[in-house]
């Protein structure tokens, strides 16, 4: 019985952290947004949703943003997608 105790509350403490981190805000630079919006990228096709956490394959090239190293971005199926480069998850969706 207590085993089965231990098991459920370390489920739902597991959950709860995954909760936590999912409705993390990240503040972005206005001129990382600003550079985004400006250049000019083709777009890529991705299959699903392109949302906030979505890791993207490393079929997608992300593009760097000069002297912001926490900061790449790609157009995916023609909206700007601010990337982690190191995660390669989505921060924002811009458009």
């Amino acid at each position: 019985m207590s085993k089965l105790v231990i098991s459920a509350v370390s489920l739902f403490l597991s959950l709860g952290g995954v909760a936590v981190a999912q409705t993390a805000t990240v503040v972005v630079p206005g001129e990382v947004r600003t550079y985004v919006l400006e250049q000019k990228s083709p777009s890529v096709t991705f299959e699903g949703d392109v949302a906030i956490g979505t890791a993207l394959p490393d079929t997608v090239e992300i593009h760097t943003v000069p002297d912001q190293p926490d900061y790449g971005y790609v157009v995916v199926n023609k909206k700007r997608v601010l990337v982690n480069p190191k995660t390669r998850a989505v921060i924002e969706v811009i458009e």
